[in-house]
Order: structure tokens, then sequence, then C-alpha cells
């Protein structure tokens, strides 16, 4: 009998991990994100590593790489996070593939901080005191492909970024500026998260984001009062909410063809001028919610991949019988799945049926009351 329950008690934890495995990732910490990231080869090759090992902890000896005081190095992996550190620590193991260095009290990054550490993955400054980053910091970090910089003190993307980059998450700093160039050769950059800086549209100067052949960029809770002139034309994402954005132009949105998904929620919008949406074939997403707007935007209709389309908390009093779906059959390639109208002065009794006649069902669309 207890060999029955055993079994049942391993198969009822073998069913729980599978079931876990089908939610979707959510990064809580660094440890997620490094072991997520981490090709399985390499887990596995250190998981035996480590295993074939003695069972009796072995003494260091002198030509053993040390792991830094406070820390913990395990599987490559250099946890330094919440330890008080003001500077970069010593002794770091030179086969490290990721540096957790975040939430310390690190004022300054320092030119031979990270000498001698050519195999780092990914590195997280996250939540310090950094004011100041030598312009020869990053030279050692030949393999580094993603950085996180954010909520700390910086006034400046630091220079000399490794051309190996990827990704850059540095939002929650003091940045009003990225120079012409900040990004040169930076040809492996497809992610760059630098909302919550104070900068206005005049920060970003001519030629700033050039070379760059970004797939998602986010310049949320920022100061701008207008969608930022050349970003990158190969954007799959844009992220603009939370600013004070006052229009959308026809010209803003001419280069953006591979744009899939569109940010402007909680703005000021008042108008998205006639054609506008039009240079965005390839469009799923797009969220317009808690802006100005009166009326639903022109050009819905011919946007044949759009699924979602945020509109809520708006001044929008009327909706159109075809404001959202084509008049032709076959028309629209994918329906509609969320349509949310709630918090507008709309009456959706008034609103025809026949409105939503390319909506997936019912439930996608979001009506409720309006309040003044």
């Amino acid at each position: 009998m207890s060999q029955h329950c055993s079994l049942l008690l391993l198969l009822c934890a073998a069913q729980l991990l599978s079931s876990s495995y089908a939610l979707p990732f959510e990064q809580r910490g660094f440890w997620d994100f490094a072991l997520d990231s981490l090709e399985n080869s390499d887990m596995m090759t250190m998981m035996r590593d480590q295993g074939e090992g003695s069972a009796v902890e072995e003494i260091p000896t002198p030509d053993m790489p040390m792991c830094p005081f406070g820390c913990h190095c395990q599987l490559r992996i250099v946890q330094c996070s919440d330890l008080g550190l003001t500077e970069v620590p010593r002794n770091i193991p030179p086969d490290t593939k990721f540096l957790d260095l975040q939430n310390n009290r690190i004022t300054e990054l320092k030119e031979n901080d990270f000498k001698g550490l050519t195999n780092l993955y990914a590195l997280s400054v996250r939540n310090n005191l950094i004011s100041k980053v030598h312009p020869k910091t990053f030279i050692p970090l030949k393999h580094m492909q993603k950085l996180y910089f954010s909520k700390n003190l910086l006034t400046a993307i630091p220079k000399n970024l490794p051309a190996s980059l990827v990704e850059l998450r540095i939002h929650e700093n003091s940045i009003k500026k990225v120079a012409a160039g900040t990004f040169s050769g930076l040809r492996n950059m497809h992610c760059i998260e630098m909302g919550a800086n104070p900068i206005q549209n005049s920060g970003f100067e001519p030629g700033a984001f050039k070379g760059l052949k970004l797939y998602y960029l986010r310049i949320s809770e920022a100061k701008l009062t207008g969608v930022p002139k050349d970003l990158p034309d190969s954007l799959h994402e844009l992220h603009l909410d939370h600013n004070q954005i006052q229009a959308v132009e026809l010209e803003d949105l001419s280069r953006y063809k591979n744009l899939n998904r569109l940010g402007l929620g909680f703005n000021h919008i008042r108008n998205i001028e006639n054609g506008s949406l039009s240079f965005l074939p390839m469009l799923r997403e797009l969220h317009l919610d808690n802006n100005r707007l009166k009326r639903v935007p022109q050009g819905l209709p011919i946007m044949k991949y759009l699924q979602v389309v945020y509109l809520h908390a708006n001044n929008i009093s009327q909706v159109g019988v075809d404001d959202f779906c084509p008049r032709g059959f076959g028309m629209k390639r994918t329906y509609y799945n969320g349509i949310s109208l709630f918090d507008n002065p709309v009456n959706y009794w008034e609103v025809q049926p026949a409105t939503f006649r390319c909506v997936n069902d019912r439930f996608a669309i979001q009506f409720g009351n309006y309040k003044k």
C-alpha cells in the first residue's frame, strides 16, 4: 500500500510540474532570467560538473577562482545582490556568465571593474546609485548580450556599449538626451527599454537611433509631446504610453510598416489625422485608451490584421456602423478578439449590432457605464 501511495504522489508531483511549465514565463528576479536564458546544454554540463564533485567540500587553492565575499557563486552565476555594496566586488570568477549586482549602493562603474569577464552574457546593476560610467568599463565584455541598468542616476546612456549587446533596459534614470551616434555599431541590438526618463522630443538628436535594427522600443512615462521622429523602421513594438502626446500626424507613423503593436495609451491625444494608420498594414494591437478622442479613429476597417483595439476612457460619444469592419466580405484576414469602449459617453444600445460583424464573439466587446 505504501508503494502505491508513493507512486501516486510522484505522479501528482509530475503532473503539477508539467502544468506549471505551460504557464507564461513571468520574470520575478535576476535568477529567473538567468536560468531561463541559459542554454540547456550549458545547464546540463554545469549540473554534471557539479554533481561529479566530491561530497566533501573542497578547499580552494590559489589557482582556483574565488567567489566574492558575501556573494553566491553557482553554475557560472554570481549573485551579489542586496549586500549594501558601494563598488563592484573583486575576485569575480572569469567564467561567469551572469552577474547580479542589483539592489546595492554602487555609485560608479570603473575602468577595470569587469576586467577578464570575457564570457559574461548578462549583467544586472539595477537599483543602485550609479551616476558615472568609465568610457572603457564595458570593453572586456565582448560577448555580453543583456544589460539591466534601470533605477539608477544616469544622465546619459553609457558610451562604448558592447557590439554584442541585444537587450538594454535603462528605464527609471535621469536621461534627458540621446546624442547622435549613441548606439553606433550596435547592430545586434533588438530591444531597448528606456521609459521613465525625463526626456523630451528635443532630447533625441537626429541620428540618435541610426544603424539600429530594433524590434522593441519603450519610451513610456517620459515627457514626449509627439511621436519621436526617425525611430528605427524595423520596429515590431513601440510603446509611448503615459506621455503628453497631443495628436498623431500623418507622417508620424509612415516609417513603421512592420509594426505589430502600438501603445499610445494615457496621453492627451485629441486627434489622429486621417490616413495615419494606413501606414501600419501589419498592426495587430492598438492602445489608445485614456486619451481625449471624440470619435473612433478613421482607417481601422482597412487594417486586415488588427485584432485588439483599446479605446476606453476617451470622450467618444458615437460609434458608426463602419468604424471597425470593412463592408466587403473577406477583406479582413483576422477577426477582432478585443474591442474596449467602456468609460466613454456612448450608449451601447444606440450602437447597431452590425458594427461588430467582424468580431470573434460578443464577449470580445467591452462596453460599460460612463462616469462624468
